[in-house]
């Protein structure tokens, strides 16, 4: 897909990849950026631009999603990029069920509710933040992961039942990101603006599915040789 003229809506556009997304989105030509969030003021750290559209929009209300829906009927590109998480594997249910109903759910109902809008406007295209460890579980954040495996099923089954439209379906399996989630991770991380260009470079070229920092490119190929080891590796930290 080219961006160029595209209509485009990104969730959690006031976190660290929401915001790079949006500007990589704008210089690559796009004609609109729906940046929503939770909490609209936190938009305001965006740049001026009247092709930005500014939306509130808690993807956990069914309420704010069909508002949104209302509001952006031109959308080509959605991007579920909203999440949260950091939970330990056998900690809080209540923080693991928050991160499934974001992460998942959250997700569920972007999906269920935009796929129309694209098959109307010809076919355009869904791309699913996820993470790498969506594909493997590291146990100090173990509910989280699992919250994305769900999510990488999901955007699996998504792909198969939107091909009829020809909505392209795209999962994104970032390592750490240097954004606010991973404050106090002492490892190597990728900086948001690089994630969102390798994220850009994949959808252009077609990518089902996009490995956008050398942490994850590492995880995806060890993944195809050994998942044994690697799901032991993991589960060390």
């Amino acid at each position: 897909m080219n961006i160029k003229d595209q209509i485009i809506l990104v969730t959690g556009a006031n976190g660290g990849i929401g915001k790079a997304l949006v500007a990589a989105f704008l210089a690559a030509g796009a004609a609109r950026v729906y940046a929503c969030a939770r909490d609209i003021t936190s938009l305001d750290a965006l740049p001026a631009n009247d092709r930005i559209s500014k939306l509130k929009l808690d993807i956990c209300n069914t309420a704010n999603i069909e508002k949104a829906a209302m509001v952006a009927r031109d959308v080509t590109l959605l991007v579920n990029n909203a999440g949260t998480g950091g939970c330990g594997l056998l900690g809080s249910q209540q923080n693991a069920r928050r991160e499934m109903e974001v992460n998942y759910f959250g997700t569920h109902a972007m999906c269920t509710t935009f796929a129309p809008i694209l098959g109307i406007n010809g076919g355009g295209c869904i791309v699913n933040i996820i993470s790498v460890i969506g594909l493997v579980n590291m146990p100090s954040i173990g509910t989280y992961c699992a919250s994305k495996a769900a999510l990488h099923s999901l955007t699996q089954g998504v792909r198969a039942a939107l091909s009829g439209q020809k909505t392209a379906v795209v999962g994104v399996y970032p390592g750490p990101v240097d954004t606010r989630m991973t404050e106090g991770l002492a490892m190597a991380k990728a900086s948001p603006e690089s994630v969102a260009e390798e994220i850009l470079t994949g959808v252009t070229a077609g990518h089902e599915e996009i490995y956008p920092d050398s942490f994850a490119k590492k995880i995806h190929e060890e993944l195809l040789a050994n998942p044994k080891e690697v799901e032991r590796e993991m589960g060390k930290y």
